[in-house]
């Protein structure tokens, strides 16, 4: 029984110490020490231990470190520590600082710092200040003075500027800037055709300009890729001119038939108010002729006489109207 026991205790005992030494291993990273001091990168368990306390991860910062040892750069662990904590990425700082001391390019810790957590690939801007970049602009149009429309890309050959990086415009700026010019020289242009036979002028006025100024490239070249001809914008304005001219000629000849049908009718309703006038003047001339007749200024002869008259003149008016259809038949 008691044999028993002392095992059960023994066992408990082993799985404390286990228990105990993994949760130490897994606080405490030894295996990152040991690898660390192997690498000649000097550091300590209690800074590794401050790390875990930080809620810093130890290997984002100890393999960097290394790297940069080995590649025969000194930073202070403190630093990373610190970039780590920005929201940095030090393998990216890391990379492009070793890039630079074999390119010769001279790079600060802080300076490769600030450019990383400004948010531009610092380890691509060194790249690009070692390999120059090409930057294609899509196809431009521009018009020249004679109307014709003109459409250029062009291939702008960059080199990164380290020291801009932090505020410098990036490659939108650059490429509209180059349209600015392209459009610029275009239109200055008399002839479209002079264009054509030189589209290295338009290089040469781009570059005379200084667009990189204020960005975080610097402007080796700029070549013309394609130069088309498109269509003829002076022809084209001037039909679509002629066309809203006669649009509003037709408008103001319409305006002017409304205002003339508006007037005949005005005179057919002021013909038909004067006719209706007419036949109530005409309406009063009986009962004039029988109060004339009543009074004694009218005598029966004189009267028959008028009736004559009247049938007289109808007949002569109904002689007139035969004869007028006779003529027009």
């Amino acid at each position: 029984m008691n044999e028993t026991s002392s095992w059960i205790g023994l066992a408990i005992i082993a799985i404390i110490v286990l228990v105990i030494i993994s949760l130490f291993l897994r606080f405490v990273p030894v295996g990152l020490w040991v690898t660390a001091y192997f690498s000649g990168v000097k550091i300590g368990i209690g800074t590794l231990v401050g790390m875990r306390l930080r809620r810093v991860i130890p290997s984002h910062i100890v393999r960097p470190l290394i790297k940069a040892t080995k590649a025969g750069l000194v930073i202070n662990i403190n630093d990373l520590e610190a970039h780590y904590l920005a929201g940095g990425d030090i393998n990216q700082v890391i990379d492009a600082l070793i890039a630079a001391e074999r390119a010769n390019i001279p790079l600060k810790f802080e300076q490769a710092a600030a450019i990383d957590l400004a948010g531009r690939n610092v380890f691509e801007a060194v790249q690009v200040s070692v390999n120059p970049k090409v930057i294609e602009t899509p196809f431009i149009a521009a018009v020249a003075k004679n109307g014709i429309e003109v459409r250029v890309k062009a291939k702008v050959t960059v080199r990164a500027n380290i020291e801009r990086l932090v505020g410098g415009a990036g490659e939108d700026t650059i490429i509209a800037r180059v349209g600015e010019g392209i459009v610029t020289t275009v239109g200055s242009s008399k002839d479209h055709s002079a264009v054509l036979e030189n589209p290295d002028g338009i290089s040469k006025t781009i570059l005379s300009k200084g667009l990189d100024s204020g960005t975080a490239f610097e402007i080796l070249s700029i070549d013309i890729a394609d130069v088309d001809v498109g269509r003829n914008i002076g022809a084209q304005l001037q039909t679509e001119q002629a066309q809203a001219d006669k649009n509003i000629a037709q408008a103001k000849a319409e305006e002017r038939r409304s205002m003339a049908i508006a007037e005949e009718q005005e005179m057919q309703a002021e013909t038909q108010r004067m006719r209706a006038k007419v036949v109530e003047a005409e309406s009063q001339v009986p009962l004039a002729l029988a109060d004339a007749l009543k009074s004694g200024n009218l005598g029966v002869m004189d009267y028959y006489n008028m009736k004559n008259i009247n049938a007289d003149t109808d007949m002569r008016s109904s002689i007139s109207d035969s004869s007028k259809r006779e003529s027009d038949e």
